[in-house]
């Protein structure tokens, strides 16, 4: 299963933002972006499809990559042996497409309640998408409930539901994106079933 990191970073007078991804089973890759107000500083990409096709290739060895990565990035930032600056060069990003960020990534769910802040830029220009389809569910729940939302002027869209009854697999929220600069998909493994609290059934159910 994929999962997701996001964290920001503050190395002196600068805050960055990393945030790490696996990009799923059709494109076996964990992408890291560092991002200052907005813009693209640093991109890394580590392929994982030979660890894919091989037997000690479990859902949980994949994540601890993904977070492996995003924990060496933020090290780097922090050592200054990443030097992310604004005078620092800027690797070029896709030609095309869009990418989801989940702002409030530390956050999102309370109370068994899930409140996603959502932002989807372009990947090529990092300017906000206006428009975008952006649908959320949690893999892994009893019932395939779907929840959807349009980005605005800014690129933003916000999606508020109740935790559905949850399954005794493992757990993830997905955030997928569609428009017409192309789709994005974003997954984060819940690990901390405890603060996850099931919906109660309605009266006379």
């Amino acid at each position: 299963m994929s999962s997701g990191f996001n964290t920001d970073v503050r190395v002196g007078e600068q805050v960055y933002h990393v945030q790490t991804e696996d990009r799923g089973p059709n494109r076996p890759a964990i992408d890291t972006a560092v991002y200052q107000q907005g813009r693209v500083l640093h991109r890394r990409s580590s392929n994982y499809a030979e660890f894919a096709a091989s037997e000690e290739f479990t859902a949980e060895a994949l994540r601890q990559r993904v977070e492996q990565q995003h924990r060496a990035i933020i090290e780097e930032l922090r050592s200054g042996t990443l030097t992310a600056g604004p005078a620092a060069p800027v690797e070029q990003p896709p030609a095309s497409g869009i990418q989801i960020q989940l702002l409030n990534a530390q956050a999102w769910l309370s109370a068994g309640n899930v409140s996603l802040e959502v932002e989807i830029r372009g990947r090529a220009d990092q300017r906000p998408q206006t428009g975008v389809q952006v649908e959320a569910r949690i893999d892994g729940a009893l019932l395939n409930a779907r929840h959807e939302g349009t980005s605005d002027d800014q690129g933003r869209v916000r999606i508020q539901f109740p935790v559905p009854p949850l399954g005794k697999g493992e757990l993830a929220l997905v955030i997928q994106a569609s428009g017409q600069a192309g789709r994005d998909e974003l997954r984060f493994a819940m690990r901390t079933r405890a603060k996850v609290a099931p919906v109660a059934s309605p009266p006379g159910s």
